[in-house]
């Protein structure tokens, strides 16, 4: 038979050994997986490789050099203010974004083409300046359609913010070439303009 003193010893063991069973388990450390998709390779995210944008850029390039070229003619030859003033603008987009393209090829360590694109040739065999006109803002849409395929394969963040922005000012010209050539379209012809000759 136990003495009070050593039941109470016992009471405490008993106790203390019941404290370390329900004692809450050590927190266990949980790592997530090394992401590694900073490092992957263009084509493995999708985007464009540096050869492949190489070209597209240099296409970009050449239409745009092709546009600048045909819209310094359009200065020349336009005989109406708002024509000359439209053609102006678009000169300076063209030559501005030339410039961008040329930059961003460096850039890529890549020769820029000094080729012109065959809108030019095209362009030029037109001889009404308004349908010239008309054929330019088609020329537009294509380089706006060509740049949304694009931007969405391009990684590097600047040349994609100047992509978007190319993309922007075509898309405001194509809008003032819209707007001009239906003024004209509803103004009808000059006041002592020749109509055409009908083709025979």
């Amino acid at each position: 038979m136990l003495v009070p003193e050593e039941a109470a010893s016992v009471r405490t063991a008993s106790l203390n050994q019941s404290s370390e069973e329900v004692a809450e388990p050590a927190s266990v450390k949980v790592s997530s997986p090394v992401c590694y998709a900073s490092e992957a390779s263009d084509a493995y995210m999708g985007y464009l490789d540096r050869d492949s944008l190489v070209t597209e850029l240099n296409i970009l390039l050449e239409a745009e050099r092709a546009g600048a070229r045909v819209a310094v003619r359009l200065v020349s030859d336009a005989d109406r203010p708002e024509l000359k003033a439209l053609a102006q603008a678009i000169q300076r987009d063209e030559v501005r974004w030339c410039k961008m393209l040329i930059g961003a090829l460096q850039t890529l360590e890549a020769t820029p083409s000094k080729a012109v694109g065959g809108f030019y040739d095209q362009a030029m065999a037109i001889p009404d300046v308004v349908a010239r006109f008309a054929f330019v803002n088609r020329g537009q849409a294509w380089v706006v359609r060509k740049l949304k395929t694009l931007l969405p394969k391009v990684r590097a963040d600047r040349l994609h913010a100047d992509l978007l922005g190319m993309l922007a000012a075509h898309d405001h010209n194509i809008t003032r070439a819209e707007t001009a050539l239906l003024g004209l379209a509803q103004a009808g012809p000059r006041p002592g303009a020749q109509a055409s000759s009908p083709e025979s």
